[in-house]
């Protein structure tokens, strides 16, 4: 049997799909995988912030298209890049063991982000990371960043910024640690949701492939994911608004840590619970809930009427 998998083209959506494709044919021997490379909105509108050209949505839908028209049989995703919604049809089939949640900081010039002078130039275009930075550094400028990891190290390098704000996991991935000058801890910038954990999507009725997927699921990870989309969900979140989430899980117990910002950092409103873990997506929206009573309403309206 044959498993084609659908992915983009940068080198850390190669090194997710090789990834997978190695875990498939250790557990599968007489398996063949075959990579299906694709080039997305994402990957080609580079002029934009995400936020205001569609999201992330732009980087899976060719992917998606894909699976629907039999090309591809999975798709192989960055879990903070699915959207909340799936397309009907597809699904999200496994969740993949979450590696590093946390940011990186990235300068050729500071060593952490207590170090950065007033003005200081960082690169994200990540709006969950804007509002963060700008409400605990308001004497930063913050640039728009764009393009693979690659091209912003470049950026970087070219002295258009001062510092750059990255996913450390994606840095690990590529082998590029030593560029990480600060694992950002989750208190100081709390993660995106789902962000360290790779996703594999494919069609509702394929059991077949259901089966052959079923022993990369890892099953906490799927708790504190599933309970983070949730929270996400709840509040119709996607790459227009600051939202963050993140979930631990420990003998049972699920701590929820939730996020609501205005990009500007003037507000931001933060909530945390606890719960039994197998009650994962129900935790997630009491947690949505409570940020919404604590003011988080009032924040996405003023998003949605922009």
């Amino acid at each position: 049997m044959k498993i084609r998998i659908a992915t983009r083209k940068s080198p850390l959506a190669l090194w997710q799909a090789n990834f997978v494709k190695d875990q498939l044919l250790a557990i599968h021997k007489h398996l063949s995988v075959e990579l299906v490379p694709m080039v997305t909105q994402g990957d080609v509108l580079l002029d934009s912030p995400l936020a205001k050209i569609g999201g992330k949505g732009l980087f899976v839908k060719q992917l998606e298209q894909a699976m629907l028209n039999n090309q591809a049989d999975i798709a192989v995703h960055s879990i903070k890049d699915i959207p909340a919604q799936f397309p009907e049809g597809l699904m999200l089939a496994t969740i993949c063991q979450r590696d590093e949640v946390r940011d990186a900081f990235i300068s050729n010039k500071y060593d952490n982000l207590d170090t950065l002078p007033d003005g200081a130039v960082i690169g994200t275009s990540s709006l969950r990371r804007q509002c963060q930075l700008r409400a605990k550094y308001p004497h930063i400028q913050i640039k728009d960043l764009r393009g693979n990891v690659s091209t912003r190290l470049a950026k970087l390098d070219n002295n258009e910024y001062d510092a750059i704000i990255l996913a450390s996991v994606g840095l690990k991935r590529l082998g590029l640690n030593n560029r990480i000058k600060q694992f950002i801890e989750t208190d100081l910038i709390l993660p995106a949701v789902g962000q360290g954990a790779v996703g594999i999507e494919t069609r509702v009725d394929d059991k077949a492939i259901m089966d052959l997927l079923a022993p990369l699921d890892d099953k906490n990870s799927r708790i504190c994911i599933l309970a983070e989309r949730a929270m996400n969900q709840y509040l119709q979140g996607g790459c227009q608004v600051p939202i963050a989430c993140y979930s631990q899980l420990n003998n049972g117990v699920l701590t929820l840590q939730g996020l609501v910002g205005r990009v500007d950092g003037s507000k931001v409103i933060k909530s945390m619970l606890q719960g039994n873990a197998s009650q994962a997506e129900e935790l997630g929206c009491k947690l949505a809930k409570q940020l919404l009573e604590q003011g988080a309403a009032e924040i996405l309206q003023e998003l949605n009427d922009q």
